[in-house]
């Protein structure tokens, strides 16, 4: 039996979003766009802002990135055009009117220029700076609904920077074992075409993993000074400690989803809590013990977030807390070598 196959073709964007203020932004600022930006950029968003003003000019979306501890806002630029000049220096002003640290420009056509302006940009900035192009489809099949499609045109070359900074001997040799380590999780994660979705891997103890949630994520470290390699499910809620107490109550259920007590830290005075597993007596400076560790935070991993990430959707807003606290950032041990 011959299966019946249908055609794809294209179709004008003008189609779907006839004026790109009144309803490309909005759009792309809703859950299904924003859906969509995520899955390009490889990172977790919040809306903060459309039609955000810097001065006399507007920016047309500000988001917050949700899957990093740290603060880090994403400026998102759009056209339903071909990319032009204006756009480019408005890109620019906007970023450092909002000190941006990821810059997207989304657009239906992009000029050669203007994709080699933002490779340029990617090349000569550090990694703190992230440029993207993005070119906006609609694609149909038959008669079905026209579907959006967001291809990367341009994206940070990761593979030359970390090359470049090999080469200036920025990286410890303690740094360099790390991002190893962190490249072995990375890769099982990948292999298993795990819901865990691995990040890239930074020279550093721990790296974090998305887990759909605003302030929510989770964390993988490692210590060579303690001898511990561990799995977290961290969280940076509203003031106070509301989303701790509400999981604290929940602590049975919790364990026993596990089978075995887990580390329960509250971390009073900072705006971080975490939750914990550890594996004790591990030296994570052992690379012939690195298969057997990188099995057991790939196995944890994925653990934590099958059994926090409903606990995660499920906590408060957390209105009620009015205690003020102080700033936090990134995990709470330093490195040791």
């Amino acid at each position: 039996m011959t299966v019946k196959l249908g055609k794809v073709t294209q179709v004008d964007v003008r189609r779907a979003w006839p004026n790109e203020a009144a309803h490309f932004t909005p759009w792309l600022a809703s859950p299904d766009g924003l859906e969509l930006l995520q899955d390009a950029l490889g990172m977790d968003l919040e809306v903060e802002a459309t039609e955000q003003f810097i001065g006399p000019f507007r920016a047309d979306i500000l988001a917050k990135r949700t899957d990093t501890p740290d603060e880090h806002w994403v400026l998102i630029e759009n056209q339903l055009e071909k990319t032009d000049h204006r756009h480019l220096g408005q890109l620019l002003t906007y970023a450092a009117g909002l000190k941006a640290a990821t810059i997207v420009w989304v657009a239906q056509y992009f000029a050669e220029e203007h994709r080699a302006a933002l490779d340029w940009l990617n090349d000569i900035t550090s990694d703190a700076y992230q440029f993207f192009g993005l070119q906006i489809e609609l694609w149909q099949i038959g008669n079905s609904d026209p579907a959006p499609m967001l291809n990367v045109l341009a994206e940070p070359n990761e593979w030359t920077r970390e090359v470049k900074q090999s080469a200036e001997n920025t990286v410890s040799d303690l740094k360099q074992q790390q991002q190893r380590f962190w490249q072995g999780v990375r890769s099982r994660l990948l292999e298993k075409n795990s819901k865990v979705r691995p990040q890239k891997a930074h020279p550093q103890h721990w790296a974090d993993y998305r887990l759909g949630r605003a302030n929510t994520w989770l964390t993988a470290t490692i210590n060579s000074g303690k001898q511990y390699v561990a799995v977290e499910f961290s969280f940076r809620g509203p003031p106070g400690k509301v989303w701790f107490d509400e999981m604290l109550a929940q602590k049975g259920e919790v364990e026993a989803k596990f089978g075995h007590p887990l580390s329960w830290q509250r971390l009073d005075g900072r705006k971080q809590c975490r939750i914990a597993l550890y594996r004790e007596n591990t030296n994570p400076t052992n690379e012939t013990d690195w298969p057997a560790q990188q099995a057991w935070i790939v196995e944890q991993l994925e653990r934590f977030y099958s059994i926090f990430k409903p606990y995660a959707l499920a906590l408060s807003d957390g209105n009620e807390a009015q205690v003020h606290e102080t700033d936090d950032s990134g995990p709470e041990e330093a490195d040791e070598a």
